[in-house]
């Protein structure tokens, strides 16, 4: 249904001597999301994910690549086009209290979605309106009020309204409970799981949590500094990562039994480096405790011909699942 085909962006340095200077947001992301599933995209803060979900959806142009929906490329449309074909695709932002107009009630917020398709006749929209409230478990009484009168949890809900207010078949979701109190999140969890599988939906749910992206996905892919380092089924990618950034994000993951010992830093050394002066080769290789030196000068093609699932790294597809056993906690 939807397909990311080598998506590149590259954002100017402002201010630079080096007219030539970028900041490498995405560097060749290929992504697949199959109807009715969800796709997890997980890594660190600036690995590019928000990036990704703004080229999915078109809130920014790519630099190069392709963004198919159902074989049409939303890169090249314009206008009246790439309206209607935005029906089909929407996005539920991470900050509700910044993607709500804070001067517009909340029936005026969706009420504007469905004018600017030109769906329905004034009275039918409010009639949707409410439907949509009651979909995401609020009441209509919520339609006359402001964002400031309501919790975070509530925001989101209405965010989550106003993606669904054109009927879309995938939703793209950008960290859409990291904004939210512990206590609402799995509330908010909850209600995206029963609105994908009543409305038949297909996400693509992006998270640096990967307790919450297991628990959604069918599917996850891990990126790091602007590229997908690991993709597969998420119990394989998970449970068995082959890549030892993605075995030092599991790493990180808290264990909840207070009966068992927790690791006092996570397994994952260093910090990310510079996204406008990208390391040479595999770009983990500077955290990576098993690089070699074919790692600092080439960069490692995302491939499954030797492993269970496809995988960026030279000595995984070289040694296999073998290689994170001297990796474990």
């Amino acid at each position: 249904m939807l397909e990311a085909v080598d998506l590149v962006k590259h954002y100017p340095v402002r201010g630079s001597r080096d007219p030539d200077a970028v900041v490498h947001a995405l560097n060749g992301v290929s992504l697949h999301l199959a109807p009715g599933r969800t796709l997890g995209i997980v890594g660190e803060s600036g690995c590019g994910k928000s990036t990704l979900a703004k080229l999915l959806v078109r809130l920014e142009d790519p630099t190069s690549g392709r963004v198919l929906l159902d074989g049409t490329d939303l890169t090249a449309l314009r206008g009246a086009a790439l309206r209607e074909h935005r029906r089909r695709i929407q996005m539920v932002f991470q900050d509700p209290s910044s993607s709500l107009n804070p001067r517009r009630t909340v029936g005026r917020t969706l009420e504007e979605v469905l004018e600017v398709h030109r769906i329905g006749t004034a009275r039918t929209r409010r009639h949707r309106v409410w439907e949509l409230l009651d979909m995401v478990g609020l009441s209509d009484t919520f339609a006359g009020r402001y964002p400031h009168e309501m919790s975070g949890g509530q925001r989101q809900r209405v965010g989550i309204a106003r993606a669904l207010a054109v009927e879309p078949s995938v939703v793209v979701l950008d960290e859409p409970v990291s904004a939210l109190d512990v206590s609402v999140r799995a509330e908010v969890m909850n209600l995206l799981v029963r609105l994908r599988d009543e409305l038949a939906l297909a996400y693509v749910f992006i998270s640096h949590d990967v307790a919450m992206v297991r628990q959604l996905s069918d599917e996850v892919g891990v990126m790091y500094l602007g590229r997908v380092v690991e993709v597969g089924p998420w119990k394989q990618v998970l449970d068995t990562p082959l890549h030892p950034y993605t075995h030092g994000l599991r790493g990180a993951v808290p264990v909840p039994d207070p009966t068992v010992a927790q690791p006092i830093t996570a397994t994952v050394a260093g910090e990310v480096p510079d996204p406008a002066a990208p390391p040479t080769g595999c770009t983990f290789h500077p955290r990576c405790p098993l690089r070699e030196q074919v790692c600092v000068e080439q960069v490692p093609a995302l491939t499954d011909a030797a492993t269970p699932h496809p995988v960026a790294c030279h000595v995984a597809q070289r040694e296999g699942a073998a290689i994170t056993a001297g990796l474990s906690r």
